[in-house]
C-alpha cells in the first residue's frame, strides 16, 4: 500500500563534511576519491543516506545539482556483482541522457569487478544490446520505449530488480512515456526501491509517486541561487527571419570567452552551427543524437579554448559545465520557464559573471512575461548592434592592439610601403588612410560590398534540406568528379553518405573540428547514398588525413582519402541520389 506524497518525510538538511559520513562502503568511497569528488552536494547529502536506509525517494532537483551520483552511488551499494541478473533499472527520457548516466555509473563502479552497466535506447541495433544483457548485466540504463521492447522480447527480465530510478521524470511524461513508465514499475517486484527525480513536480508526477512509491522521503534541492544571481538577463525583440544575422552581430561584439547558443531542434543546431563555421567562427553544434564520445571531445575543445561557440539543443546541453562560458543566447524561446532556468545556468559558473540574452519575436512577448514571473526577474530589453557598431567595436579592438604590435618590432618593410604609398598620393590624408586600412582589417568592405548575411546562409541550408527531402535539386546529374573538382581543386571522398544520415553541417563540423580547417577551407560537398565528396582547395596533409580518417560522423569513421575517380565515367550507382551543399 503506497503512501501519498503529502505524507512524505523530510530529511535533515545538516551537511556532513565528507562522503564517508553518508554511510557509503569502502569500495564506493575509493571510486569517489579517485574521481576527485570533494564534498557532497545538498542533493547527495539528503538522498544518499535515505536510499542506503532502504527508503524510497522523491527528489525535486535540476540538472547540475549532482543527482546522478545521489542515486548512482547508493544503487551500486545495493547490487551484488556475483549475481548475473538485472538488479537495477534506470529510466531516462533520451538516449543522450541514458549514455551519460551509464557512463557515470560505470565510473562509480571502477572498484567493483564483474559489475556490468548496459545502456539501451532506440535508434541503435538490438543485437549488441541483447548480447550485453545475455552476458549478465546487473545495471540497465535506458529509455522507456527500448526497455519495454527488451521486456517484450524477453531479453530483459525483471524478477531480480531491486532498485528502479526515474531520472528527469517530468521530461519522460512530457514526451509521452507515462504508460511505459507505469508498465516497467508494475512489472518489478513489490519490495524494490524507487528513486524518482524531476526538475518540476506537476500533478502527473505526484500521481506516479503516490501509486508506486512507499512512504517516500522528500528531497527538494535547486541550483544555488548565486548561479542565476550572477547572470545579467536581457532580451531583444528580433523578427524570426533576422535572428541568425542578429546572432552574428551579438557574437561579434561580445567579450565573453565562450558562448552557448540554444535552439529547439537538431536541424536548427546544425544550420546555425554550420553557418557560423562558414563565417570563420570557431563553432560547432551538438544535439541529443551525438554519441557520448563525440560529446566529450566537443566539451573538452570548449574547455581548452579550441571552440568559442557551441550551438545546442536543451537535451544535449544537460549537465554541461564549462567555466569559460560567459554568454548564453536563447535563439529560440524555450517552451517552458524551467528550461530557461536550465539554459542560463550554463553561464555565471564558479563565481564568474555571465550574460543571458533571449531573442523573442513580437508575438512571443507574453511567453517572456511568463518566464519573468517564474524566475521573479525582470529581463532588461536591449537593442542588437548594427553592422556599423560591429565594425566600430572591431576597429577599437584592433587599435588597442597596435601598441603591443609596435613593441614587437619588425615593421620596417610595412613602414616603407606606407611611406611610398603616401608619397605617391600626396593628396591623401594619413588619417583617412589609417581609417581605410582599419576598416579592411576588420572585414568592413563598405556599404556596396557583397557581404553574405548569416540569415541568407541559414535560409539556404533550409532550402537545401527541403530539396534533399524531395529528392535533391540535382538528382538527375549523375556525373562523378575525378581527382579534382571544379577549377582543379583537390576533391576528397569519405565513407559516410546519405544512408548513414550524413548532413553537410556534420561533415563541415568534423573537418573544422578535428582537421583544424576553417569553414572557408571547405568547398562544395556532394552527398551520395554510401559516400560523399568534398572539395578542399588547399588539400590536406597526410597527418590530417590520418586523424580525420578515424573521426566518426553519423556513427561511422570518415575514412577520408583523395578521390581517384575510378567511376567517373559511369557516375553514382543505380538509385543513388546526389545532394549538393556549397
Amino acid at each position: 500500500m503506497s503512501t501519498p506524497l503529502s505524507a512524505a518525510l523530510p530529511t535533515t538538511t545538516d551537511a556532513p563534511a565528507t562522503f564517508a559520513d553518508l554511510g557509503l562502503s569502502s569500495r564506493i568511497l575509493s571510486a569517489v576519491e579517485r574521481l576527485g569528488f570533494a564534498a557532497p552536494t545538498p542533493v547527495q547529502t539528503q538522498t544518499i543516506p535515505a536510499l542506503l536506509a532502504g527508503r524510497d525517494v522523491v527528489g525535486v532537483a535540476q540538472t547540475g545539482t549532482g543527482k546522478t551520483a545521489a542515486f548512482g552511488l547508493p544503487l551500486l551499494q545495493s547490487v551484488d556483482p556475483d549475481v548475473a541478473a538485472v538488479q537495477v533499472i534506470v529510466l531516462t527520457p533520451t538516449r543522450e541522457l541514458a549514455m551519460q548516466v551509464a557512463d557515470a555509473i560505470s565510473s562509480f563502479a571502477v572498484d567493483m569487478p564483474g559489475l556490468q552497466v548496459v545502456p539501451v535506447y532506440g535508434g541503435s541495433p538490438y543485437l549488441p544490446q541483447q548480447r550485453a544483457l545475455a552476458r549478465g548485466a546487473q545495471v540497465v540504463v535506458g529509455t522507456p520505449g527500448r526497455v519495454i521492447d527488451h521486456i517484450e522480447r524477453r531479453t530483459l527480465r525483471l524478477e531480480d530488480v531491486r532498485f528502479v530510478v526515474l531520472d528527469e521524470a517530468d521530461e519522460m511524461l512530457r514526451m509521452g512515456f507515462a504508460e511505459d513508465v507505469d508498465r516497467v514499475l508494475s512489472g518489478t517486484p513489490s519490495g524494490r526501491q524507487v528513486a524518482l527525480f524531476s526538475a518540476t513536480m506537476p500533478t502527473q508526477i505526484r500521481r506516479v509517486a503516490d501509486q508506486h512509491l512507499v512512504n517516500p522521503v522528500s528531497v527538494s534541492v535547486t541550483r544555488q541561487s548565486s548561479t542565476v544571481d550572477s547572470v545579467r538577463q536581457t532580451f531583444a525583440v528580433v523578427p524570426y527571419r533576422h535572428k541568425a544575422g542578429a546572432l552574428a552581430r551579438v557574437l561579434a561584439v561580445s567579450d565573453a570567452d565562450a558562448a552557448i547558443v540554444f535552439v529547439r531542434t537538431r536541424e536548427a543546431a546544425e544550420e546555425i552551427g554550420n553557418a557560423l563555421v562558414q563565417r570563420g567562427i570557431a563553432a560547432t553544434h551538438i544535439s541529443g543524437d551525438v554519441a557520448q564520445s563525440d560529446r566529450e571531445r566537443i566539451v573538452e575543445r570548449l574547455r581548452s579554448g579550441a571552440l568559442d561557440v557551441l550551438v545546442a539543443t536543451d537535451v544535449a546541453a544537460r549537465g554541461l559545465d564549462v567555466e569559460r562560458i560567459g554568454l548564453v543566447v536563447n535563439l529560440d524561446l524555450p517552451r517552458e520557464p524551467e528550461a530557461y532556468v536550465h539554459r542560463i545556468g550554463r553561464t555565471g559558473r564558479a563565481g564568474r559573471s555571465g550574460e543571458a540574452l533571449t531573442f523573442v519575436t513580437p508575438s512571443e512577448r507574453p511567453r517572456l512575461r511568463q518566464i519573468e514571473r517564474t524566475t521573479r526577474t525582470a529581463l532588461i530589453e536591449i537593442t542588437i548592434p548594427t553592422p556599423a557598431q560591429v565594425s566600430a567595436h572591431r576597429a577599437t579592438a584592433l587599435l588597442n592592439r597596435t601598441e603591443q604590435r609596435m613593441a614587437a618590432g619588425r615593421l620596417d618593410v610595412v613602414r616603407e610601403a606606407v611611406r611610398e604609398h603616401l608619397a605617391a598620393h600626396p593628396e591623401l590624408d594619413p588619417l583617412d588612410l589609417l581609417t581605410a586600412v582599419a576598416a579592411l582589417a576588420v572585414g568592413d568592405e563598405g556599404p556596396g560590398a557583397d557581404v553574405e548575411d548569416l540569415d541568407d546562409a541559414v535560409r539556404r541550408a533550409r532550402d537545401t534540406r527541403a530539396d534533399e527531402t524531395r529528392g535533391g535539386p540535382v538528382a538527375g546529374n549523375r556525373r562523378r568528379p575525378g581527382t579534382t573538382g571544379p577549377s582543379g581543386r583537390p576533391r576528397y571522398r569519405v565513407s559516410v553518405g546519405e544512408r548513414d544520415g550524413l548532413q553537410p553541417g556534420a561533415l563541415v563540423g568534423a573537418l573544422t573540428g578535428e582537421g583544424g580547417l576553417t569553414g572557408k577551407d571547405v568547398g562544395k560537398i556532394d552527398i551520395y547514398g554510401s559516400f560523399a565528396l568534398v572539395d578542399i582547395p588547399e588539400g590536406l596533409t597526410a597527418e590530417v588525413v590520418d586523424r580525420l580518417g578515424r573521426t566518426r560522423v553519423a556513427g561511422r569513421p570518415l575514412r577520408i582519402r583523395l578521390d581517384t575517380g575510378p567511376q567517373a565515367s559511369r557516375g553514382p550507382s543505380r538509385g543513388e541520389r546526389v545532394h549538393r551543399a556549397h
